[in-house]
């Protein structure tokens, strides 16, 4: 479930819902600020993107550099484009 914040920023940005989905299936997740969560493509969800799109996975390759934040609820809270690397601790 996305909040309203969520489904205007994926408009402004131009990330399409299925992008979205994508990121929901195959995403890594981490822990970020206030309880919420990260989620993006690291190295293993593209491949298993690539594994599950086939052909299509070459298309979408350039569209996968974004990230959400989640609520403990699960709510998608934002969406963005990544512009620099997840930096771990």
């Amino acid at each position: 479930m996305m909040t309203h914040h969520a489904n205007i920023r994926s408009q402004q940005r131009g990330i399409p819902p299925m992008l979205v989905d994508l990121l929901m299936r195959f995403g890594t997740t981490e822990h970020a600020a206030g309880g919420a969560e990260k989620i993006y493509f690291d190295k293993s969800a593209r491949k298993q993107i690539k594994s599950y799109a086939g052909p299509l996975a070459s298309l979408l390759e350039e569209h996968l550099d974004i990230y959400a934040v989640i609520a403990g609820e699960g709510n998608v809270i934002t969406i963005g484009h990544r512009t620099e690397r997840i930096k771990r601790h």
